[in-house]
C-alpha cells in the first residue's frame, strides 16, 4: 500500500461488497467469505459491524469525542465528564477506544469488527463491548468459534490482551497477510505529516505525544501467532 492508502486518504485498495455489506482490501475478500461460510456451517452468522474506515471518518470520530459530542469512557467503560478533564486526559481516553486518524487499522481494509447475527434477539442493540464476547456473553459461541478457526483463514485479534494501550477488543479481527506489512510500512514520520496538515482537535497535544502514541497504541499489539 502507498502512503495515502495506509493513512486512509485513498480507497484505491478496497472493494465494496454487498453481501456481507462491507468494504475491504481486495486481498481479504476470499478469505473472509470462506471463513463466513465455515462459520455458517457451524450455526454462526458471522456478520460485520465495521470494515474499512477512511481518514475523514476517523477524524470525525476523534473530533466529536474531543468536543464531547460523542461520549468518552474510561478503561473500564465508565462514562467520563469531558468538561472536567484536562486535554491530556482526553487524548488518553479517546485512544483507549479509538485510533488517532491516519493510524487506524481500519484504514487498510484488513480489519473488521464482527458479531453473530444469529445470536441477536429482538430489540437487542449491538454494543461491541468485551462482556458480549465473554464466556457468558451473547456472542460467546462466536468468540469460541473464532478461537478455534480464525487462524486457518489468516485472521487474528490484534487487541486480544490488555497492554495498557488500546482496550481489549475481542470483536476486532485483522487479516495478517495484509495488516502485518501495512503496519511495518506506516512510519512515524508518515503519520506526523498527515496529522500536521489535518484539522484534528487537540493537535498540539497529539503531535507532542506522537512518538508515544505510535509506539504504545499502534505498534503494541498481539502478534498473529499469539492467538
Amino acid at each position: 500500500m502507498n502512503p495515502l492508502e495506509l493513512t486512509g486518504q485513498a480507497r484505491t485498495h478496497v472493494i465494496e461488497l454487498q453481501s456481507p455489506h462491507c468494504t475491504l482490501h481486495y486481498e481479504v475478500i476470499a478469505s473472509l467469505l470462506a471463513m463466513r461460510d465455515a462459520a455458517h456451517a457451524d450455526g454462526v452468522d458471522l456478520s460485520i459491524a465495521s470494515s474499512f474506515r477512511d481518514f475523514d471518518t476517523q477524524l470525525s470520530i476523534w473530533n466529536r469525542k474531543w468536543s464531547g459530542e460523542r461520549p468518552l469512557y474510561d478503561r473500564v467503560g465508565r462514562l467520563l465528564e469531558r468538561a472536567r478533564m484536562a486535554d491530556s486526559d482526553v487524548v488518553d481516553a479517546i485512544l483507549a477506544w479509538s485510533a488517532v486518524p491516519g493510524g487506524s487499522r481500519h484504514h487498510w481494509g484488513s480489519d473488521i469488527d464482527v458479531f453473530d447475527a444469529a445470536a441477536l434477539t429482538d430489540g437487542y442493540k449491538l454494543q461491541l463491548v468485551p462482556s458480549e464476547y465473554a464466556s457468558d456473553g451473547i456472542f460467546s459461541r462466536l468468540s469460541a468459534w473464532l478461537d478455534r478457526n480464525m487462524q486457518r483463514f489468516g485472521f487474528f485479534r490484534p487487541y486480544r490482551t490488555d497492554r495498557g494501550s488500546v482496550n481489549p477488543e475481542p470483536w476486532h479481527l485483522s487479516y495478517a497477510p495484509v495488516s502485518v506489512p501495512a503496519l511495518e510500512s506506516l512510519s512515524l514520520s508518515m503519520l506526523r505529516q498527515v496529522l500536521e496538515t489535518s484539522s484534528i482537535s487537540g493537535k498540539p497535544q497529539v503531535l507532542a505525544r506522537l512518538p508515544e502514541i505510535y509506539t504504545r497504541f499502534l505498534l503494541a499489539i498481539d502478534a498473529p501467532n499469539s492467538c
